[in-house]
Formats: structure tokens, C-alpha cells, sequence
């Protein structure tokens, strides 16, 4: 097995060291190169790995479930109506928003209480 020596800089260095680009038409020629670092502690110093991914790595290897299409539909779906919500920014709603911040199980955001809104009424209506 090889080993890499990281700079000291960079001994604790994990994730992606570069991308997959996925619109180049040589996409299924890169690799991604992924690394990982343990903090637990340990008495082995090997700590550090890295991995080759290539683009098919990531795919999925069944087909979507009925209920991960709804579950997509109804994201999708609520996600529309939260945006053209803030994009239209109703004084109502601001209003309705900053009443409801200060109670114990108030929504600090004002996406996240527009999100609710529209996720219940997307349930009712379904």
C-alpha cells in the first residue's frame, strides 16, 4: 500500500481535494480525490486515507421507490412556494413571522417559518 506524507500544514486535511467535472466531456476519465483523518485517538498514526472515486462511483445502483418520488414531489413542491413567497415578500408575512419569533417554539427564520406554512398546506391539500 502506498503512502502520502502531508505537509504539517496539512496532515489533518479531509474531504474532496478536487471535483469530478461533471460538463467536461471527459468526465468519465477524472477521478475525485477523497481524504479522510481520524480525530479519534488512537495509538496508530496511520490516521489518513485517501481514495480514488471516479464518476459512476456515486450513482445509484436501484431505481427511485414510489414513496422517494413523492418525497421528491413534495420538496420540490414546497420549495417553489417558499421561494415565490420571499421573493414576493408580503408585509403580512413578515408581520405574521415576527409575532411568532419570540414564543418558546417560534421559527427563527423566516424561511424556515414559511417552509412550515407551506409544508402543512401542501399535506392538507394531498
Amino acid at each position: 500500500m502506498a503512502k502520502a506524507h502531508y505537509a504539517a500544514i496539512f496532515e489533518t486535511v479531509s474531504g474532496a481535494l478536487n471535483r469530478i467535472n461533471k460538463k467536461s466531456p471527459h468526465a468519465g476519465d477524472q477521478k475525485m480525490v477523497l481524504t479522510t483523518h481520524r480525530v479519534a485517538p488512537t495509538t496508530n498514526p496511520e490516521c489518513s486515507r485517501v481514495y480514488l472515486r471516479g464518476l459512476n462511483a456515486v450513482s445509484r445502483s436501484t431505481a427511485l421507490s414510489a414513496r422517494e418520488i413523492a418525497v421528491h414531489a413534495r420538496f420540490s413542491a414546497i420549495a417553489t412556494a417558499v421561494n415565490a413567497r420571499v421573493k414576493a415578500a408580503a408585509p403580512a408575512d413578515l408581520e405574521a413571522f415576527r409575532a411568532q419569533r419570540k414564543q418558546a417554539d417560534g421559527k427563527q427564520t423566516l424561511r424556515s417559518f414559511l417552509w412550515a406554512i407551506e409544508a402543512e398546506a401542501y399535506d392538507n391539500n394531498q
